[in-house]
């Protein structure tokens, strides 16, 4: 069930098994991501695996994460599924464009779906 109108918005775990952290999808969000094709993935995954994790570093990607999570909102509630949301600050490994991995903090939206 694909919601979103571009392929490939952001960076899902199912193409990369170092994406996924205890059986959770992580979707990685930046500041050029589309709030509706990330709503998109987001909405999929919640219905398929009925939790998510959104990774974003800085303020532009989120603000973008925040606008997909309204949108998912949208996507999934006429099916009777509402999205709860847990935000923590992270630690995140990024690998720079010299190839050296640097540590930056980032924030770590949990949208977990229940139904109504």
């Amino acid at each position: 069930m694909d919601h979103s109108e571009d392929p490939a918005p952001v960076q899902a775990g199912a193409s990369n098994p170092q994406l996924r952290r205890e059986g959770t999808e992580i979707l990685k969000v930046s500041s050029k991501s589309r709030p509706k094709a990330v709503a998109g993935a987001l909405a999929t995954v919640v219905e398929r695996d009925k939790k998510v994790v959104l990774h974003a570093i800085g303020a532009g990607a989120v603000n973008q994460a925040v606008k997909a999570i309204a949108i998912a909102r949208g996507f999934v509630a006429p099916r009777g599924i509402e999205l709860t949301t847990t935000i923590a600050f992270s630690s995140i490994e990024i690998e720079g464009a010299d190839g050296e991995m640097s540590e930056r903090t980032g924030i770590k939206f949990f949208v977990e779906a229940r139904s109504v």
